[in-house]
């Protein structure tokens, strides 16, 4: 017979009774704590003072109740520290993994917080623009003087356009035409250079031709 669904399932039985601790997470609420300790000016003031009273009493003390001989090199602190050293590493990881997890957590949260504000801030700005065109065709007196001084500043703004366009317009007929008659002036200087030379060289030719009948004459004569 299949098993119900609206029933839940009935809990397996162990021969090894399980223990709780106060939850999955109280180990690591336990290794956290440890390491903040581990971190803290108190746990290294106990420590040193804890390595102090160890030497003085396994120096000074009384030699039937030293525990840790001095010529043997304090063995028994130095495998405590070391046994101590080996467990605040794992323990230093474990805090730092369940802090980890608490910023990857917070990160998320805020994620969400922030779509959740963006989300209400585009539906407060979608209701005033809805406000604002229902509020917007009702054509109130400002409504109106406002539009008309809108519409005068844009003709004012037209106008001034069109004759800056129009003083453009004349500046760039007086540029061309003074190019023209400077064309003009530069031709004109031109031609009579050319009517110069022109005379002169019909002058040097008509010399000429006066030079050859004097000769001619003479020797004719």
């Amino acid at each position: 017979m299949a098993d119900r669904l609206d029933q839940p399932r009935n809990p397996r039985r162990s021969i090894i009774p399980r223990l709780n601790f106060g939850g999955t997470d109280a180990f690591g609420k336990l290794s956290e704590s440890i390491a903040r300790f581990m971190g803290t000016p108190r746990f290294i003031l106990y420590l040193t003072l804890f390595c102090i009273v160890w030497l003085v009493w396994n120096s000074w003390g009384p030699e039937s109740l030293r525990f840790d001989q001095a010529k043997n090199g304090f063995t028994a602190l130095t495998l405590m520290l070391s046994l101590q050293a080996s467990y605040a590493a794992p323990l230093i990881l474990l805090a730092q993994n369940r802090q980890t997890d608490r910023d990857r957590v917070q990160a998320e949260q805020d994620r969400q917080r922030a779509e959740r504000n963006l989300a209400d801030t585009e539906y407060l700005a979608r209701e005033m623009a809805s406000l604002r065109i229902a509020v917007s065709e009702v054509a109130t007196r400002d409504f109106l003087r406002s539009e008309m001084r809108n519409l005068l500043e844009e003709l004012e703004e037209q106008r001034e356009a069109e004759q800056r366009a129009e003083d453009e317009r004349r500046a760039e007929k007086r540029k061309a035409q003074k190019r023209k008659a400077a064309l003009r002036q530069a031709e004109r200087r031109e031609t009579e250079r050319r009517e110069a030379e022109e005379r002169e060289s019909e002058k040097r030719e008509t010399e000429s031709r006066e030079v050859g009948d004097r000769a001619g004459d003479e020797v004719e004569g």
